[in-house]
């Protein structure tokens, strides 16, 4: 069963102005007077692959149930997490701070014995539909609401 990230106007935003930022810090230098072709070329292409980077990420969360364990997806960045180290899902508005592979701040946090920071931040699309496979796959899981 495959879950797509809920996305909403906040993190787009926070897309759009990282997007931004990054264009006016790259391709700024191509309006002064010295630049050559070859500089050019590299600005535009920091500028191009980083904003590829950025929507890859953006646009590739997805969250897969598999037999044996939760595959969580975005962009580069992957996590298996074994249904047995589950321990614990929460709901969380903090988005900012800690492992996080998602696009909405109407996120969950699921808190599994393996993981580095303790924990991972996601936002399915319907937590609830999501939250019930994960008990169907996880029976001893903490739901906290």
């Amino acid at each position: 069963m495959v879950f797509r990230s809920k996305k909403d106007r906040y993190v787009n935003r926070l897309i759009v102005l990282s997007i931004i930022l990054i264009g006016v810090s790259t391709l700024f230098p191509l309006f002064l007077d010295g630049i050559n072709l070859t500089g050019t070329v590299v600005l535009m292409s920091i500028f191009l692959v980083t904003s590829v980077f950025i929507l890859w990420v953006y646009y590739g969360v997805k969250y897969v149930f598999y037999d044996e364990y939760l595959y969580v997806k975005g962009g580069p960045f992957r996590s298996k997490i074994h249904y047995k180290d589950i321990t614990q899902v929460a709901p969380t508005d903090d988005i900012l701070t800690g492992y996080r592979i998602l696009s909405s701040r109407d996120a969950i946090e699921i808190f599994y014995r393996t993981a580095i920071l303790g924990s991972v931040k996601i936002s399915p699309q319907n937590k609830d539909e999501f939250i019930d496979e994960l008990i169907k796959r996880c029976p001893n899981i903490k739901v906290k609401t």
